[in-house]
């Protein structure tokens, strides 16, 4: 949880820093950030489909079949950040007709492109990352992210206001810091998969192990659906950050900070969805189901928890946070009003991502698919337009909007684990 939450507090460094250059830098990295997230996701998806066939070997204990699931891994992700990069640098061409003001899309054209190459570290990363995970080991990916985020908010210092004779690079420099700190946790990932004592006996005829398709097959059945649930998911907060862009720059500006802030309590709870991958995926392996259930539902609870905890933290803090982004009194409060609907769907947040996590440690992602593209798109996307611009709500309808499609997502894929770990322990009791 940690690991992931340090991502997030790189992009709230990123904002709060970029926010001092003023409001159209803001304004112009939120547009970018939105357009490559989007995309994004869709290789931490195809990465983290990676996890449950590794904790399934776990759970079976089969080290070997582990690291062919690593081997021919590492072959889908390094593709997938292919075609990715190629993707968003096509569309990075078409920025100007978006319907944003021609200085954020000015200022977000070298950043988008500086931050696009850095996803191939980034999947080089999570790919040793997962397998670590898949074997129950997280300490180091933890410390390596960490590690690494901490290095960036530093290079952030130096290169995006040029102290210490570093060139002034505004935007473009939390780019590039965020550039090397990716390469930076990639290397260290690697040496330590490849060095430490506890995956030895997984690795140790790494390079022998035979092509198969059927590992190809396997990774793309789970890898694909889990990348279309992030990017559903993710896309329709881009959308919804185009859409906030076209009533104005600061709206967009207010949207960033409130979204960046909303992002820590969702990453956070993305850690325990991963665990709840993990945990689900091992217990399926050794025919657990009543653990597996359990495992699923603690994890549920523990989300619960946290973003209860964190909707009362945005709602003490609603007009403190802002100032720590930007002086203009009109961004602080609109960002203000948004982090209030931020409270209504903390919860909401929390169960869709553990539920989609526990959901996919059963190797169960097609329906999710589907849920997500309902909820997200047909009900948030479409009630955040419908608010925002047609009833003229403004950047809160296009907020109520999303919190709408996110409780949608929530209740379903919720009852979508019960139905399937129930039928499980149902056939598994039979047997």
């Amino acid at each position: 949880m940690l690991g992931q939450l340090g991502h997030v507090l790189v992009g709230l460094a990123d904002s709060i820093m970029v926010g001092q250059l003023g409001t159209i830098p803001l304004a112009a990295g939120a547009f970018a950030n939105a357009i490559f997230n989007m995309l994004m996701v869709f290789g931490i998806g195809m990465a983290i489909g990676l996890t449950t066939p590794i904790a399934n070997a776990d759970g079976e204990n089969k080290p070997e079949k582990a690291a062919n699931y690593l081997k021919h891994g590492l072959v889908t992700n390094m593709l997938t950040a292919l075609i990715l990069f190629l993707v968003i640098a096509t569309v990075s061409f078409f920025t100007d007709r978006m319907g944003q003001e021609p200085q954020v899309v000015e200022q977000s054209s070298s950043y988008l492109l500086i931050i696009t190459s850095s996803i191939f570290p980034l999947m080089l990363f999570l790919t040793f990352k997962q397998f670590a995970e898949g074997l129950s080991d997280t300490r180091f990916a933890m410390v390596a992210s960490l590690g690494a985020n901490l290095l960036n908010i530093f290079l952030n210092y130096l290169l995006i206001f040029g102290h210490w004779g570093f060139p002034f690079l505004g935007l473009d420099g939390a780019g590039y810091a965020t550039l090397i700190a990716r390469v930076i946790m990639a290397l260290a990932m690697f040496l330590y998969v490849f060095r430490s004592k506890k995956f030895r006996t997984h690795l140790a005829n790494w390079m022998e192990l035979q092509w198969k398709r059927s590992y190809f097959k396997k990774l793309l059945s789970l890898g694909i659906p889990s990348g279309l649930q992030y990017i559903f998911e993710v896309s329709s907060f881009a959308v919804a950050a185009i859409i906030v862009g076209q009533i104005n720059a600061e709206a967009l500006a207010a949207h960033q900070i409130a979204i960046s802030l909303a992002s820590l309590s969702y990453m956070a709870a993305s850690g325990l969805g991963s665990a709840a991958t993990v945990r689900v995926g091992n217990q399926l392996g050794r025919r657990d189901i009543y653990s597996m259930r359990k495992a699923g539902h603690t994890n549920f609870i523990l989300a619960l928890g946290f973003m209860l905890f964190c909707g009362l933290l945005f709602y003490l803090g609603r007009s403190w946070f802002p100032t720590l982004y930007t002086d203009d009194l009109r961004v602080q409060y609109l960002a203000s009003q948004l982090l209030i609907v931020a409270v209504i769907f903390q919860l909401s947040d929390g169960l869709q991502v553990t539920a989609l996590g526990a959901l996919r440690g059963m190797s169960e992602v097609k329906v999710p698919v589907l849920i997500t593209f309902i909820a997200y798109w047909l009900v948030g996307v479409g009630a955040a337009y419908s608010l925002g611009i047609i009833f003229e709500f403004g950047p809160l309808g296009v907020w109520y909007g999303l919190a709408l499609g996110l409780t949608v997502a929530a209740v379903l894929l919720f009852l979508r684990f019960e139905w399937k770990s129930k039928k499980l322990l149902h056939e598994f009791t039979a047997d």
